[in-house]
């Protein structure tokens, strides 16, 4: 499974936690950068991300920023992406079975580390249910 992960400054230090954590679990990831902790733009990370799992490059996406907003905001502007943040267990893997959503955010600043690698798993590891869902999905692209 390959893995689309990005951040900004506000969000480093945890994605290259979250790379060694995934790269553990043998997952393939693509890392889209930030490549350090110097103040940059999360515009270019979050659309980057989204660009390779609309375009199937990634099967999923992985992005962090200080509160997990900025790149929520940006990547659900990509056509193909439904992203969330995964404040909590339950939320990380319902947005996966109701809205089968493709990328989750997380909030560096807001979240523990171990509690995002824990929702890491739990997103990635849950299936989405269809069904009277897929409906609802389908009504995400209609114009």
């Amino acid at each position: 499974m390959k893995i689309a992960l990005g951040s900004d400054h506000g969000g480093f230090e945890y994605k290259n936690a979250v790379k060694t954590y995934l790269i553990n679990k043998k997952y393939d990831v693509i890392d889209v950068g930030t490549s350090s902790k110097e103040s940059c733009h999360y515009p270019i990370y979050a659309k980057e991300v989204g660009k390779l799992v609309s375009s199937k490059e990634a099967d999923f996406g992985i992005l962090i920023c200080t509160t997990g907003e900025g790149v929520c905001i940006v990547a659900n502007k990509v056509k193909g992406v439904r992203c969330g943040i995964g404040y909590n267990d339950d939320v990380s893997i319902m947005m996966r079975k109701h809205n089968d959503a493709n990328v989750i955010a997380f909030g560096q600043a807001h979240m523990a580390l171990d509690d995002v690698l824990r929702r890491i798993d739990l997103f990635l590891n849950t299936d989405f249910e269809g069904g009277r869902h897929q409906i609802r999905v389908d009504m995400f692209e209609e114009n």
